[in-house]
């Protein structure tokens, strides 16, 4: 059966929810689906995509009233079999409303936990034919407060490039890009500068970890606003020598085998692309319980939770994580299996075009 997707992606940065589209249109494409990506102007994922037809708008977010009578000439000049919305900034709203209005039915990724007005969610998700949900926390919110149909709510996890997220052998390129001996116990978190992420809390545990484990190193991978804020309470604690902010690194895939650890203290998360990313680089991982987070691991078989905000429990978990090598190596095997089985990139694709196909049958 011929389709034709038309995705509204309207991050900027190609990291999260704009990563899974790109993977998500590669794996449509394999499949001999056809894809439209709509995006703002000059994001990176206009450069990255594989999509057959990229179109860049100047994206004003919700209050763009522009937006409705763009994306509804889109829409009628390239017949989409299903709008497909992934982002917020006037994707989810306006792409369902719009495409409703212009009787082409519409599916709608949701990537956040966090709790929005019931009366308002309803009415923005009025108009999707088809809700995915990308862990259990995100459908326990659209089910339980949203109130959503059980009929329309799809539980479909992201997904990685299990190829090129692959354990390495030997470490070099790590060493070459921060400039530490790569003898030093390389601890990575790979998440936005923002506080949902945790990264206060783990700072917090730092001087005493590192005053057991002088030999570790924690390496900040990531952008956003607290990033002043967090290198003054590095200077603050006496870390500067043990504390790297390495930014936005596009060459992720290569350094993330080369951690002996992930630490993702996250106290709000959908799911967790970096825990997915390091479980299947064959790092051994340590997340809070937040969110979907539990959805990706078992507890003690692909690797060490703890309780959302509990600082004790942070720390704890690291020590035990560095003080045995062999449970390192347990969950390094098991991580990486757990997404091999679970979380491909071809499995999440399927899952789409099953809910497309439902969609398609049902308008």
């Amino acid at each position: 059966m011929y389709m034709r997707i038309m995705h509204l992606e309207f991050g900027r940065h190609l990291y999260g929810g704009a990563a899974q589209v790109r993977y998500l249109i590669e794996g449509l494409a394999d499949c001999g689906i056809e894809n439209i990506l709509v995006c703002p102007l000059n994001s990176e994922i206009a450069k990255a995509t594989c999509a057959t037809e990229v179109v860049e708008l100047s994206i004003g977010g919700d209050l763009d009233f522009r937006l409705p009578v763009r994306l509804k000439n889109l829409i009628g000049l390239y017949d989409p079999s299903v709008v497909h919305a992934h982002s917020r900034r006037g994707a989810d709203t306006v792409g369902g409303w719009t495409s409703r209005f212009m009787g082409v039915p519409a599916v709608l990724t949701r990537r956040v936990d966090n709790r929005e007005v019931a009366l308002w969610a309803r009415f923005k998700y009025f108009p999707y034919h088809a809700i995915a949900a990308i862990s259990s926390a995100v459908e326990r919110e659209l089910l339980n407060h949203v109130r959503l149909s059980k009929a329309h709510v799809h539980k479909i996890p992201s997904a990685v490039d299990t190829e090129k997220y692959s354990p390495v052998k030997a470490r070099t390129r790590l060493a070459e890009v921060t400039g530490l001996k790569s003898s030093a116990f390389m601890i990575g978190i790979v998440a936005q500068l923002i506080s949902r992420k945790g990264h206060a809390m783990l700072f917090e545990c730092l001087p005493e970890l590192f005053s057991r484990f002088p030999q570790a190193r924690l390496l900040c991978f990531g952008q956003g606003p607290l990033e002043d804020k967090l290198r003054k309470d590095v200077l603050n604690r006496n870390l500067a020598s043990h504390v790297k902010f390495l930014g936005f690194r596009a060459d992720l895939p290569d350094l993330m085998p080369e951690l002996d650890l992930l630490v993702h203290p996250a106290r709000q998360e959908g799911l967790g692309v970096a825990v997915m990313e390091a479980m299947s680089s064959g790092v051994p991982v340590i997340t809070s319980t937040a969110g979907g987070m539990t959805d990706l691991l078992e507890h003690e078989v692909q690797g060490l939770t703890f309780e959302s905000g509990d600082r004790s429990g942070l720390l704890n978990a690291m020590v035990r994580m560095l003080s045995d090598v062999g449970l390192r190596m347990r969950f390094k095997a098991s991580g990486r299996k757990r997404v091999q089985d679970q979380f491909s990139v071809k499995q999440m694709t399927h899952r789409y075009i099953e809910v497309y196909n439902q969609v398609l049958r049902s308008s």
